[in-house]
């Protein structure tokens, strides 16, 4: 495996900024991230888990590797396994030889992707585990401290990501749920006001054809607004 060059270190560093900085949806963001990390670290794989904070558990999202067997549904615990641990200790942690740690945990995984030596490093924001950046080499591998800079960056960088991404949506999310409110209650009062409806036989309706129709209770709301607009003079 190559040792890392200032340039390369920049350049790769350049591009994953970028792409955080574009309109590409999370999953594709992650995917480049792995995909740069491992072209530039020359690694056999490379893997980005994420912490979920419910239950302290870490994921397998994104990997440059095509192997069915890696690529397969895989969970962690926080202090399990050298993924765990990483999060768990919050520093890079370097494995010359998996066949001969303890501590690492997929040897039969390891032997058939004849992988050796690996680096797992946490992602960080203000302290906080996001989640768990891997590379292996299929050769004895020492990494270098500008090889951990490096990926610690990258880890850092798409901490940052997710971040960003997860605190968007869940603004997005929030207004769409009031927008979806106000267009309910707006609903609600042309219902009350035609039919002649308490306030909850309103609500009830809207509910009701919601289901019947397979519809969101806004798309019906907006069908009622839609309808009474027609109906004006």
């Amino acid at each position: 495996m190559k040792k890392v060059s200032y340039k390369e270190y920049l350049e790769t560093l350049g591009k994953i900024g970028k792409a955080i900085a574009s309109d590409l949806y999370l999953g594709d963001i992650l995917k480049l991230i792995v995909t740069l990390t491992a072209n530039v670290m020359n690694a056999k794989i490379c893997s980005l888990w994420l912490l979920d904070d419910k239950d302290q558990s870490l994921r397998i999202r994104a990997t440059q590797a095509m192997s069915e067997e890696y690529l397969k549904e895989r969970k962690l615990m926080v202090g399990e396994g050298i993924v765990g641990l990483a999060a768990k200790e919050k520093k890079a942690i370097v494995i010359r030889d998996v066949l001969k740690d303890s501590r690492y945990k997929e040897k039969t995984l390891a032997k058939k992707e004849k992988l050796i030596s690996m680096v797992s490093v946490p992602m960080m924001v203000k302290n906080k585990v996001i989640g768990v950046i891997n590379c292996y080499t299929t050769t004895l591998y020492d990494f270098s401290e500008s090889d951990i800079d490096l990926l610690t960056a990258v880890a850092n960088q798409a901490a940052v990501s997710i971040e960003n991404t997860e605190l968007i949506m869940k603004t997005k999310i929030v207004q769409e749920e009031l927008e979806a409110r106000k267009r309910i209650e707006k609903a609600k009062g042309l219902l009350m006001k035609e039919k002649g409806l308490t306030e909850e036989q309103a609500y009830e309706l809207i509910r009701k054809t919601s289901m019947n129709k397979r519809l969101t209770m806004k798309d019906v709301a907006e069908a009622i607004i839609l309808s009474s607009e027609i109906k004006k003079p």
